[in-house]
């Protein structure tokens, strides 16, 4: 894996994480506690723990598929780029539907989307390298909870809206 490679990804997981982060920012001091919640909601402490090594995750694996497919198939190379880049589109955008936006139905939604581009994303990296693509598998199944976890809440919440 070269470096410049993993800066770009890096960067790349961190715009995410900063723009999803100023969306979320002052809604989870103020409307997000006033919510509705599933009894299974993790604690609070759980998101950012959970976040930070996903964005880890995901920069490392897909700095490694990418620098192997652009020294074997460019045009994967891009294709996965593009997968990447959506799939960080995604990722970000949720947090401006939830957080800031407060529409509830469009964010689950939208983690559906991420959900359905992060397995895309994992199949891409295990074509790659099976071994980076177990090692995003969490991603996926990360998603899938917090879809279940969105849609339950705006089911929750509906009748305020």
């Amino acid at each position: 894996m070269r470096l410049t490679t993993l800066l770009a990804t890096g960067l790349g997981t961190a715009v995410a994480a900063a723009v999803g982060s100023f969306a979320s920012r002052s809604a989870l001091q103020s409307w997000y506690p006033k919510l509705n919640k599933p009894s299974y909601v993790p604690p609070d402490l759980a998101f950012p723990i959970v976040w930070t090594a996903l964005y880890a995750d995901i920069a490392v694996t897909s700095a490694i598929s990418i620098d192997d497919l652009s020294e074997h198939d460019a045009a994967e190379a891009k294709k996965y780029i593009a997968a990447l880049g959506t799939n960080l589109a995604l990722n970000a955008g949720w947090s401006w539907l939830f957080f800031g936006a407060h529409r509830l139905g469009a964010s689950a939604i939208t983690a559906l989307a991420l959900t359905a581009s992060s397995a895309d994303l994992a199949r891409r990296t295990a074509k790659v390298s099976p071994a980076a693509g177990a090692a995003l598998a969490p991603y996926p199944l990360w998603c899938g909870f917090a879809t279940k976890l969105s849609t339950d809440v705006w089911r929750l919440n509906r009748a305020q809206r």
